[in-house]
């Protein structure tokens, strides 16, 4: 399965990168891409990152799962993201995989595509209205939705995913 995660300037270094990280290690193909007009993405913590591609050279057909860092303003930044946006209901109207970490599930949140599922979220985000039932597992799995709390839970999330992508035993 084809993946790729999108990252905007001030993502969470730690949520984007251990899954990149692990999914490498595991074989799985994941394009960074980045959704401005640089190949160089700033993250959170001022860690600078050489995306593979650009948005818009990104052909969202020939991936499977989409991967969404946190991270603040990343998350905003994402937001706005209109060609993504738009990916992200049609992958949910196709039934393919979307993974928010920590704050960019306040972006699926918004699309609506939490609503009546469960969801592992970010502790300050678990007091909003999500429309999804909070659980306090470190990942949570609600169809083709797959959620985290945050960075203190990347390598599991991770290990998760690739769980899902490949043979269970992969992810150990």
């Amino acid at each position: 399965m084809n993946t790729a995660i999108f990252l905007a300037d001030g993502f969470e270094e730690i949520e984007g990168l251990t899954v990149v990280d692990m999914f490498r290690r595991a074989g799985i193909p994941i394009q960074t891409v980045s959704i401005s007009d640089s190949l160089t993405v700033t993250g959170s913590h001022d860690i600078k990152v050489q995306a593979d591609c650009l948005l818009a050279d990104f052909d969202f057909n020939t991936v499977e799962m989409l991967i969404l860092p946190g991270g603040m303003p990343g998350t905003t930044n994402l937001s706005k993201c209109e060609p993504l946006c738009d990916a992200l209901m049609q992958f949910s109207r196709q039934g393919r995989y979307t993974a928010p970490l920590c704050a960019a599930q306040c972006l699926i949140c918004c699309l609506g595509l939490l609503n009546g599922r469960v969801a592992s979220c970010y502790p300050h985000f678990d007091k909003q209205p999500f429309g999804a039932s909070i659980i306090t597992d470190p990942v949570a799995k609600a169809g083709t939705v797959i959620t985290t709390p945050g960075m203190g839970t990347a390598i599991e999330f991770a290990s998760n995913l690739i769980g899902l992508i490949q043979a269970p035993e992969s992810a150990a």
